[in-house]
């Protein structure tokens, strides 16, 4: 049977949305952890009626989503191989690198002799060092820094050197600038990102900026998107995918404020490569970062009901050469004690108007499952790991 020739492919990630704790969970201080219902829980229902008609609520695990008697996708979840929780980890993952072991955290803070090296060589000072929120950080900090320009460092339970400095007071390229630096000295400390953390405001009222960067490590080779890239087809990184990925293999980067201007950009890109073979990369971060490290619910159910309302938008574009799918990176439970990442399997939805509808994807062993199924509907090599389920989609 000759191979069908899909066009456009969406990965459109909803970071921090996890659909239950892994079994392993536990080991990671995250038991009982379960993102969306445990949300959908507290606030009294949690009514998602795009992504409960995909069968979101027919996933293994999910109890607390509506469950629709005929899905118009298919339906899964996934179980992430790699130990971690991170977002960088979760995101390699999906594109066919499964890591033997976790990237390095300090929940100590970092050594005495980073700090000072880091001083040394950026010609900054610095406050603090040690695990923190990071807006409690500012709050704290913010002041001082203004004062003194020392930089705000701080880390969390992530794999993370998080460097944060008043937009009037540290220019955003300029904080960029001692971030790459910074990239450069954690050689040998095994640290995932350096996140920019550009805030502005007066105190008692400071406030994140929309202008946060990261710079992540490089991973390996023989990634989905460098297989697509070798393919000759143009693969767009919307959102911080290009940061994930330490830029490599996209056509082109385009940064968000938040995530409706994510899915206004997706549904933009989409509308663009009609007819042509794209893969459309969205990561929009909301949920994860001004909700759920927040142990805001309220704020993440209102973040998941503005994503569901806007999926028909991107639907509606689509025609049967196409693929979409909804995931997660890891989850970020904002019910629980922690304002950290959980450790929790990943929803899989698949829509395609040329595909079936109602499948049971049942639990993949590994997040690069859903790698494996692009690269497969992008005609790209296989990838290092992962099945491809595109033969079950098929009609």
């Amino acid at each position: 049977m000759k191979k069908r020739d899909f066009k456009r492919v969406v990965i459109l990630v909803i970071d921090g949305l996890g659909v239950g704790a892994l079994p392993d969970a536990a080991l990671y201080g995250d038991a009982g952890s379960h993102t969306l219902d445990n949300i959908s829980k507290t606030v009294g229902g949690l009514r998602l009626k795009n992504l409960s008609s995909f069968g979101l609520g027919l996933v293994e695990g999910v109890e607390m989503v509506e469950k629709a008697p005929s899905p118009e996708a298919s339906f899964g979840r996934m179980r992430e191989a790699s130990p971690g929780k991170d977002t960088s980890t979760g995101h390699w993952e999906m594109a066919g690198i499964i890591l033997k072991r976790p990237f390095r955290t300090y929940p100590d803070g970092f050594p005495p002799e980073l700090l000072e090296k880091f001083t040394r060589e950026t010609g900054y000072g610095h406050l603090w060092g040690l695990p923190a929120s990071g807006t409690e950080i500012i709050d704290r900090f913010g002041e001082e820094h203004m004062r003194t320009r020392n930089l705000i460092v701080y880390t969390s339970a992530d794999s993370v050197f998080q460097i944060a400095a008043h937009e009037e007071v540290v220019p955003v390229k300029e904080l960029y600038r001692v971030c790459a630096l910074t990239r450069g000295l954690l050689n040998g400390y095994d640290i995932n990102r350096v996140i920019a953390r550009p805030f502005k405001g007066r105190p008692g009222g400071f406030k994140r900026t929309e202008r946060r960067k990261d710079f992540s490590v490089e991973p390996p080779e023989g990634m989905l998107l460098d297989l697509v890239k070798d393919k000759g087809i143009p693969a767009i990184g919307i959102g911080k995918i290009g940061d994930i990925f330490c830029h490599r293999g996209l056509a082109e980067e385009i940064h968000i404020k938040d995530d409706m201007d994510g899915m206004d950009k997706t549904i933009d890109a989409v509308k663009r490569f009609k007819g042509r073979k794209a893969l459309i990369f969205t990561n929009i971060v909301d949920l994860d970062t001004k909700f759920g490290h927040r142990n805001d619910v309220e704020g993440s159910a209102r973040a998941l009901v503005s994503i569901d309302e806007r999926i028909p938008e991107l639907t509606g574009l689509l025609t049967s050469d196409d693929i979409f799918i909804v995931t997660g990176d890891h989850g970020c439970d904002p019910t629980t004690p922690s304002t950290d990442h959980s450790r929790e399997y990943a929803p899989l939805i698949v829509y395609g108007k040329g595909l079936k509808r109602g499948v049971d994807l049942g639990t993949r062993k590994t997040f690069a499952d859903l790698g494996a199924t692009v690269a497969e509907a992008m005609g790209a090599p296989r990838l290092p790991a992962g099945e491809s389920f595109l033969k079950t989609l098929s009609p």
